[in-house]
This record gives C-alpha cells, sequence and structure tokens, in this order.
C-alpha cells in the first residue's frame, strides 16, 4: 500500500515560482532515524524518513541521512527508500539492529517500542559533500535528535549549516526517558531553527501550561521565521512577525493518521525549495503573508491525502495537483 515513488524525476513547479534557471539549489536533507512498524507485519517508518520520501514524491530532490541498519528491516527500509527516489548517498549502514515499534492488541491497543543500541542511534558523522552543491534545506526531529550518538553528530551539523533547518519535534512521550536529554538537543536545534512545525499536542508537552499562541510568539523571538501548529481536521495556523493566520484542512474520509505530520513538513520544505529559497535563511524574510497561506493550505491537503489512505503514503505532486484542482 506503499504506492510507487519516481525516481529521479522532479517537474517543475506549478504556481509557486520555479528555481531560477541555471540556480540549482541544494536538497531537502532530512536528517534521523529511520525504524519499522509492526502493525503486525513490518512497514518502514520514522518522522525524517516519512519526511524524505514525501520530499521526493512532491517533487523536489531529497536525501535521507541517518544510519540504517544491515538487518532484515534495515534492508527493507533501505529498499523503500530507493524505490522512492531518495538520495542515500550520505547515509550510512550498520550491523545493529533496527529499532522497532511493535503495536500489539493485548486486549487493547498497546505501543512498545524496541529501540536499545539500535542502528539508528549510531551515526557517526554527518558529509554532504557528496549531495552536491548546497545550501541544502536541512530537517530534523521526532526521535533522531535526542538519542544516542546520533543526537551529537546531528546538533553539530545543525550548528555549522548554513542553509535553512527546519524542526518538528513530533514528540513520542513514551519514548522520552530523559527529558532533560531532550530539553537540550531541542534547545540546540531551535538556536538555528528557521521552520518549526509542530501539532498543538507536541507544543503542549514542550511548554505545559502555556497557549500554543504564545509558544509561537516564543519561538519567533529566536532564529525562526515561521511556526506552523497543526491542529488535525481543525486545519494549522501559521505564525511569521508579520501575523498569523488560520488555514482549513481539506475534508476527507479518514484511513489512518500515521505520516500525515511528516508529510505536512516534507510539503512545506518542497514550496520553499520550489521558489528558489533553499538559497538561506536570508530568503525567508521575502515570503509575503499570502506565500505562507498557500504553503500552508498546500501542506493541509498534502497531509489529508496521506490521511486517506493507509499508513504513511504521501501523494505524488501529480496527485496533488490534481486533488487541489
Amino acid at each position: 500500500h506503499h504506492g510507487t515513488g519516481v525516481t529521479g524525476i522532479y517537474p517543475r513547479s506549478v504556481g509557486l515560482g520555479t528555481a531560477a534557471a541555471g540556480g540549482a539549489i541544494g536538497m531537502i536533507v532530512s536528517c534521523g532515524e529511520a525504524l519499522v512498524d509492526l502493525v503486525p507485519e513490518a512497514v518502514p517508518g520514522g518522522g525524517p524518513m516519512n519526511v524524505a520520501v514525501a520530499a521526493t514524491r512532491l517533487g523536489a530532490p531529497s536525501a535521507f541521512v541517518g544510519r540504517v541498519s544491515t538487518d532484515e528491516h534495515g534492508q527493507l527500509i533501505w529498499r523503500h527508500l530507493e524505490a522512492n527516489g531518495v538520495d542515500l548517498g550520505a547515509c550510512e549502514r550498520g550491523d545493529e539492529p533496527t529499532a522497532r515499534a511493535v503495536v500489539r492488541h493485548v486486549p487493547q491497543l498497546v505501543f512498545e517500542f524496541e529501540g536499545d543500541d539500535t542502528a539508528d542511534t549510531m551515526l557517526s558523522r554527518l558529509d554532504l559533500t557528496g549531495l552536491g552543491p548546497g545550501p541544502h534545506l536541512l530537517h530534523g526531529g521526532t526521535l533522531g535528535f535526542f538519542r544516542g550518538r546520533t543526537a551529537e553528530v546531528l546538533a553539530d551539523a545543525v550548528e555549522r549549516h548554513d542553509g535553512i533547518v527546519s524542526l518538528d519535534p513530533n514528540v513520542r512521550p513514551d519514548i522520552v526517558d530523559d527529558r532533560d536529554r531532550w530539553d537540550h538537543f531541542h534547545q540546540r536545534w531551535l538556536a538555528h531553527a528557521h521552520i518549526y512545525k509542530a501539532s498543538e499536542e507536541d507544543l503542549a508537552w514542550v511548554w505545559p501550561n502555556r497557549a500554543p499562541e504564545s509558544s509561537a510568539e516564543r519561538l519567533l523571538e529566536g532564529a525562526v521565521r515561521a511556526v506552523f501548529v497543526t491542529r488535525g481536521p481543525d486545519g494549522v495556523s501559521v505564525f511569521t512577525d508579520e501575523g498569523h493566520l488560520d488555514v482549513p484542512s481539506p475534508r476527507v474520509e479518514v484511513a489512518d493518521t500515521v505520516g500525515a505530520g511528516d508529510t505536512f513538513a516534507a510539503s512545506v520544505l518542497v514550496s520553499l525549495h520550489d521558489r528558489a529559497e533553499g538559497a538561506g535563511p536570508a530568503a525567508l524574510a521575502g515570503v509575503a503573508t499570502d506565500d505562507w497561506r498557500a504553503i500552508a493550505g498546500r501542506a493541509a491537503a498534502a497531509a489529508a491525502i496521506n490521511c486517506s489512505r493507509v499508513g504513511a503514503d504521501p501523494p505524488t505532486r501529480t496527485e496533488l495537483d490534481a486533488f487541489l484542482g
């Protein structure tokens, strides 16, 4: 049910401007974990991996950076990324096991995470030189940005990165066993993040007893230029220095919501990539309120299509354009 990816074909964008002729922008580089969800059969997952797949399907060149096991589940993940045209030139392989999210019905729904000393936590270095000229758009979040050696490698890379940085904390409270450690890496990313996407639930966990609007305003006092707060079927709110706007979500028959937030985040980055905003963070100042509205509306539609299908199954650019009519 994971659709077929399109390899190596990156259509020109529709409606949001195209990259300047000859001015090839870097890639959308999504960093962090790839794992499997056992539901009960193994399905490739992990927020950053889903973002990389969604970005290629939505028509931008994307790379996944993480450490992928050489075990059976790792091979499944690798084939999934290859089939979707994701650049794996900056990936590592290792013989550590693949992290597994196990969903059991016993008799109620129980979620167990098996992730001790797994490959995704063991990234030893991050070298983007093989991905061509930048600056690239760097994205992270979910588990990879705070777990194991990978967390340190990614935070170091973010602190040196000269392109746009995007963070989706995508909080998994059941898996955060050391809140101080989570906060430490969140702060390191925040000091350099330009795009921040979070659900209302995420924000309530990160900053308890604070309204989402207040959290968004605090974020904009730092490096962040745009905050996307997703509210499920109630749409999304976008906060920038220009003010705040609300964008509705299209109504769809929901199969499940797996991967919806990852698809949303990927669509935002693809829209910025289309605009040639990969040129660097300073270019974000040129994105007007109406542009942010269009970017958020397109991302909400992409997420809605994903929700209409089982599992993380983001739309292609052609499907999204047809849906938006």
